[in-house]
């Protein structure tokens, strides 16, 4: 894809993964110090939104933000079939890499809900004698993501390339990343089903009931 802004400048290919970051940053900000004290002041007292719903609105962002590369990958796809680069998976595709900001951002938003709304989770339900295991789960909940992911494209790997070109071959252009990014969508969507059934049936979390303030109110009072 054309990673050019001008015509002298180019965005490294590793450096797309600053506008998570900057989206993931920028929401911290905003969620804090404009949201919860704009809606705090128009309801008269102190608002936020429960750590359940923070990490199901991450989960739904995830969901989006896979949707949202599928269908760039297939129109990139398209695009590069085209214009005969069907066996040059390095050719650049007449398609700006802009397209990707979407997936980006929308991770970014994923992280910043869904993550922040966990490690206050763990913190929040177990006990302050466990406030070291409390650190740790977050981070154990991530090696478990990682290892599923492998197991995902692994088995994808095995069971796709039985009928010709594997989804995720090494030539994105003979694969179907695209078909690659649909199945984790789905995946994604499951899992959110998931969480709102656990939801149900673990109940209120404590958090929620602690004082709501964002930091903004508190610092003024």
């Amino acid at each position: 894809m054309d990673r050019h802004i001008t015509r002298k400048f180019e965005i490294p290919a590793g450096s797309f993964v600053m506008f998570m970051l900057i989206s993931l940053g920028l929401w911290i900000v905003f969620y804090d110090r404009i949201a919860l004290p704009l809606a705090s002041k128009i309801k008269g007292k102190p608002v936020r939104l429960g750590l359940k719903q923070r990490m199901g609105i991450g989960l739904l962002c995830s969901c989006a933000s896979m949707v949202a590369m599928a269908i760039v990958e297939y129109i990139r796809r398209g695009i590069a079939i085209e214009e005969g680069f069907s066996d040059e998976p390095r050719a650049m595709v007449h398609m700006s890499a802009l397209w990707l900001l979407p997936f980006n951002v929308l991770s970014g938003l994923s992280e910043a809900i869904n993550s922040v709304g966990q490690i206050e989770f763990f913190y929040s339900e177990l006990p302050k004698t466990m406030s070291s295991i409390s650190c740790n789960l977050f981070g154990l909940g991530a090696l478990a993501g990682s290892l599923a992911a492998s197991l995902i494209t692994s088995t994808v790997n095995d069971v796709t390339k039985r009928g010709g070109e594997s989804w995720v071959s090494s030539n994105i252009n003979k694969g179907h990343y695209d078909y690659y990014y649909w199945l984790l969508a789905g995946l994604n969507m499951l899992n959110f089903l998931y969480f709102l059934a656990c939801s149900k049936v673990y109940g209120p979390c404590q958090g929620d009931n602690e004082d709501p303030a964002p930091a903004s109110i508190r610092e003024q009072t």
